[in-house]
């Protein structure tokens, strides 16, 4: 595999504090199973949508999720997307059911579809993100899970790592505590307050365009861009300052 860092990285003790880590993508090989219940519910959305209105039928597609949704809390997900298609709906309440067309039942039905998935299809982690995870921890870096799914601890827990992080900032406690998602600095930022680290001590890894934007705005001391879907240019554009297609790249 040929590496796309963008520069050495120079990783240790005496520059940094802690590592942020991104989930989906990042840590677990989940990203494509939320991406095809996003697909299955927006599709069956967009698709009654067009035989009401007779007009075509534009499916979601994989650019629309790393453009619009990947990376995002559910909701902002949602938004992002149907704007993207100059389509407003009413947000609705997170108590709606999946389906209703609202903002929240569109959000709500992917959720349903992907408690389902992960039983059937299992959670995978990166060998080489483990591997990483592993020596960071064991030279003394303080860890924390930033991610925008409320799923994530149900993730960990599945995996055995629900113990590998000193502190979560996961989309439960992003709706509990009114924390601003990605793109937005503010996950990563309260990440780093519950680690009791300065922002430009602690490094971000994200594999989503908006985590990345959110590490870069935060002024978080090295932002690192997994690029596995053929996206090294984008992160780099996003702000990332290192860029690899594989954590497995920074293990020493």
């Amino acid at each position: 595999m040929e590496s796309v860092l963008t520069r050495t990285p120079d990783i240790t003790r005496d520059r940094f504090d802690a590592v942020l880590f991104d989930l989906d993508g990042v840590i677990t090989d989940t990203a494509a199973i939320h991406r095809a219940c996003w697909k299955e519910a927006f599709d069956g959305f967009l698709a009654a949508r067009a035989e009401a209105s007779g007009e075509p039928f534009r499916p979601f597609e994989d650019e629309d999720y790393l453009r619009y949704v990947d990376g995002r809390p559910r909701y902002d997900g949602v938004r992002q997307f149907l704007a993207s298609r100059g389509i407003t709906l009413p947000d609705g309440d997170p108590s709606d059911a999946g389906g209703l067309e609202t903002v929240c039942g569109l959000g709500n039905l992917k959720n349903e579809r992907i408690g389902p998935a992960l039983a059937e299809k299992g959670v995978d982690v990166f060998p080489g993100s483990l591997a990483w995870l592993e020596q960071v921890r064991g030279q003394g870096f303080k860890t924390a899970l930033v991610s925008a799914s409320a799923n994530a601890a149900t993730v960990l827990e599945v995996t055995g790592l629900l113990d590998a992080f000193e502190a979560r900032v996961d989309g439960a406690v992003l709706a509990k505590e009114g924390i601003a998602g990605k793109p937005s600095p503010d996950s990563f930022l309260e990440a780093a307050r519950r680690l009791g680290v300065a922002p430009d001590r602690a490094i971000v890894v994200e594999d989503a365009r908006s985590g990345v934007e959110a590490g870069h705005a935060g002024g978080f001391g090295l932002v690192v861009g997994v690029a596995r879907h053929g996206d090294a240019a984008s992160l780099r554009a996003a702000g990332a300052d290192l860029v690899v297609e594989d954590l497995a790249e920074l293990v020493r």
